[in-house]
């Protein structure tokens, strides 16, 4: 049993801000707030411009010139950031506990008050381009992508966050102006701090800076759910020293009881340094140097990836013995004995503690939670529910979620770069 060292008060603005205070003995404050739009609300010629938003959020307000703004968050002496997801747009502060009312103040005026610089946007567009033609020399990156193209026909993870290059070039000031009213928006948006005052000064240090927001008019379209493509597809880039191999699944429709049983599983299979596929690939047969499992369960979008990279000429053998390992768990040839559940339960456990003991990732755990209209306490169920989950489960959740996977995999090619 998890003994807890804070507590969580929900409360509503209102403007329809939902803020949750968290009330932790602690000497580093965080305040996140997550905005409900991204990638996957986008239409086609809307591609990447959530994250271009986000970007720019930085770049000045009504208030605060660009330098001003950045300086401000520098002096906090913590950390700031945000990111762009397919669900939603986040912005994190972490800083002293001190600095937490400041750290408030900027992310307020950010978030309400910010005003798009004509000279910013042209300065972020070349930043942002940079970064699309950066990530196509990343392999990693790129194998990703290229397994969600080949993976989906209609569904929004076809396409990655960032957009579409003929997207960027083409946004206008208009565009952002227009998309960021659209859905920056206090009932389209949730509020958690994490702080040692208590939760009435946590919540009017919230309000001060938020009260003025304006509620919006919120239409979300429908998202479509689509099981990924059984294929096997091989695509070529030019002067890549490894081949990738990269297998996804995808699992809508799993019971909400089987996600704990699959984290854990996921962990056996590829998440550790001692999981059954890095034993298999790297040790026994030297195949690469890692390789490894990617689990993203939310409301939207269920999925397991599996990567690694290798010599061109071990892709063959490799993907024959990724195969064999997945295959002997689904057929129950590979025994998850007590020692095993125990090991993956303590792995759990540890995950689940480091998040509690940390302000920004206590903080961004229960953003997420709020957003994705989850319990904000399920991990406290799930380390109870851990001692109940038997080797029959694992394997029941292996049998339904490890089928059907779509394989990509990136080869070097002496010809033309396939883009």
């Amino acid at each position: 049993m998890i003994k807890l060292n804070f507590d969580i008060k929900k409360h509503n603005l209102e403007n329809g801000l939902k803020v949750l205070t968290i009330k932790k003995d602690t000497q580093i404050a965080a305040i996140n707030i997550g905005v409900n739009v991204g990638a996957m609300y986008e239409n086609m010629d809307e591609k990447g411009i959530s994250h271009f938003i986000e970007h720019m959020l930085f770049k000045g307000t009504k208030n605060r010139t660009n330098e001003e703004l950045n300086d401000e968050l520098e002096s906090l002496g913590g950390e700031y950031n945000a990111y762009t997801d397919y669900d939603s747009t986040v912005y994190t502060i972490s800083c002293l506990e001190e600095e937490i009312e400041n750290g408030v103040k900027l992310l307020g005026d950010m978030i309400v008050n910010s005003n798009f610089p004509e000279e910013e946007i042209v300065k972020e567009r070349n930043v942002i381009l940079a970064e699309i033609r950066t990530s196509k020399d990343d392999i990693e990156d790129l194998s990703f992508k290229r397994t969600n193209e080949v993976a989906f026909k209609k569904s929004y993870l076809k396409y990655d966050v960032i957009g579409f290059e003929e997207n960027v070039n083409n946004f206008t000031r208009d565009d952002l102006v227009k998309f960021y009213k659209k859905y920056y928006a206090p009932n389209n948006s949730v509020i958690t701090i994490v702080t040692s005052l208590e939760h009435e000064e946590a919540l009017k240090l919230v309000e001060s800076s938020f009260c003025n927001w304006n509620k919006g008019s919120i239409e979300k379209k429908d998202i479509i759910k689509e099981k990924n493509i059984k294929t096997v597809e091989t695509t070529f880039k030019n002067e890549i020293e490894q081949s990738t191999i990269v297998y996804l699944y995808t699992f809508n429709d799993l019971d909400k009881e089987d996600e704990l049983p699959l984290r854990i599983l996921n962990n056996r299979i590829g998440e550790s340094s001692n999981s059954l596929l890095f034993k298999e690939i790297r040790e026994k047969r030297g195949f690469a140097y890692d390789i490894f499992t990617h689990l993203d369960i939310t409301k939207d979008a269920k999925s397991l990836y599996i990567y690694t990279s290798v010599s061109d000429e071990d892709v063959s053998d490799t993907k024959k013995a990724i195969d064999k390992v997945l295959k002997d768990v689904v057929n129950k040839k590979v025994v998850f004995g007590d020692k095993d559940l125990n090991i993956m339960k303590k792995v759990h456990k540890t995950a689940v503690i480091g998040t509690l003991e940390d302000s920004a990732d206590l903080c961004n755990y229960i953003l997420h939670q709020e957003l994705a209209g989850e319990n904000n306490l399920e991990f406290v169920s799930d380390m109870n529910k851990l001692n109940t989950i038997k080797p029959e489960k694992l394997y029941s959740v292996a049998k339904e979620v490890l089928k059907d996977p779509t394989i990509h995999i990136l080869r070097r090619t002496s010809g033309e770069e396939d883009e």
